[in-house]
């Protein structure tokens, strides 16, 4: 048994070894976020350059990033200075975050810092920087919306009938989901599509509101691009024309309204019975207990709030502040038109706010799993909606067992593992 411990201790430095590569001077910050090539580079040249000493910014999917994180962990000490990641990702480490009480956050609002704690008494990571998905379109299928329609305040049953009316004026279907294998199809069935219908993202998730829910998405995919199946980011087929209505995270519709500004418009998620549900996209920046420089790490997490930082994040990933500052006239035009989208779908008297998963620790894309295979089976496959429910809820209810996860927004609170009924 000694030996096995020994040698697993010696994999783990090894590994810790490999990955971190030639000895840098720079403190390392590991992040789930700002992953595209173009994005990384702005934040070390735009974002970074001025902290004093530089960062090494990497970016890394998910599995990865925790790996490292878990190796480093294990083995007792590292090299990541601060991670970056989704409030979902960062949740699973409260036992093995530093407390950040102390770092001065008096201009983030009490409810993204409440968040920050993961359920404990101290503050496991400082709000950094949030997003959300928009719906977007260009301007030449408003000529189809319904009569009466208002785009602030769309209803599932309204955008159906808009794409259906834009798919015969313009001969064939121009809606546009992205149900690529990059694509982030299963936020808008967790935190649009199902909580608008059910108020749940999981204890509903076979109810008959979520056979509605998902009938009625039947009935918009008629009307969808097949192409779909391929788009990860929509502001490509916005800007080919090949769509003409989309949903998308607001930093993948952003290229389409920066290239062609007078062409699009942003809009809130549609509603449906039990509201406009939302899903908030909120990244924090953490310390590891095995971060190197404690001080350096403080300082850099300080150097990611100050107010012209927030704003060069903004640039660089279409992220927006968490700190209250005003924002410059000069920022591009993604950010003048998803703005104002944001806060009338934020603000709007049946806002749903919903949160990205989270207590799933290494599980959380199996979680992700069930909605694709859901989607797959239901919407590709055509199998019956009732039964493929019913099955994929068994899924689900082992995977909260067995993740012991307690229930989060817009699911009310479970004092043990989040119940699938």
């Amino acid at each position: 048994m000694k030996n096995q411990t020994k040698l697993l201790s010696g994999l783990a430095a090894a590994m810790i070894a490999l990955m971190a590569g030639p000895a840098l001077a720079e403190p390392l910050f590991w992040s789930t976020q700002a992953k595209p090539v173009e994005e990384s580079q702005k934040m070390r040249a735009d974002v970074l350059s001025k902290f004093s000493g530089g960062v090494d910014y990497q970016a890394s999917d998910e599995g990865p990033w925790r790996t490292r994180i878990d190796a480093e962990l294990k083995a007792g000490k590292g090299t990541i200075t601060v991670l970056g990641g989704l409030h979902g990702e960062l949740s699973g480490l409260e036992n093995n975050l530093v407390d950040l009480s102390a770092i001065d956050h008096v201009s983030i609002g009490d409810g993204l810092m409440q968040l920050g704690k993961l359920g404990t008494s101290e503050q496991k990571y400082i709000p950094w920087m949030q997003a959300t998905y928009l719906m977007a379109a260009d301007k030449k299928a408003l000529q189809y919306l319904p009569q009466g329609a208002d785009l602030n305040s769309l209803t599932y049953d309204q955008l159906i009938a808009w794409a259906k009316a834009t798919a015969e004026a313009t001969g064939g279907p121009k809606f546009g989901f992205p149900a690529g294998p990059k694509g982030l199809k299963h936020r808008f069935f967790q935190g649009f599509l199902l909580p608008s219908y059910t108020h749940s993202m999981v204890s509903n998730f076979r109810s008959a509101e979520a056979e509605t829910a998902w009938n009625k998405f039947k009935e918009l995919w008629q009307y969808t691009n097949p192409a779909s199946t391929n788009y990860s980011f929509m502001q490509e087929p916005l800007l080919t024309g090949e769509v003409l209505i989309a949903f998308d995270h607001v930093a993948r519709l952003a290229d389409a309204f920066n290239k062609r500004p007078d062409d699009f418009v942003a809009f809130p998620a549609p509603a449906g019975p039990k509201g406009r549900a939302f899903m908030s996209v909120i990244a924090g920046v953490a310390i590891p207990k095995t971060a190197p420089d404690m001080e350096q790490a403080k300082a850099l997490v300080s150097y990611m709030l100050k107010p012209e930082t927030q704003v060069a994040t903004l640039r660089a990933t279409n992220f927006f502040p968490v700190v209250k500052t005003d924002l410059p006239a000069d920022l591009p035009p993604s950010v003048k038109v998803s703005g104002p989208a944001i806060t009338a779908m934020t603000e709007a008297k049946d806002a749903l706010p919903t949160l990205l998963p989270m207590g799933l620790g290494d599980k959380g894309g199996q979680f992700n799993q069930v909605y694709v295979d859901t989607f797959e089976r239901i919407i590709l496959a055509g199998q019956d909606v009732k039964q493929v429910l019913n099955d994929q809820a068994e899924v689900l209810r082992s995977l909260m067992k067995d993740t012991k996860a307690p229930c989060w927004a817009p699911d009310a609170a479970s004092d043990g593992p989040c119940p699938v009924n």
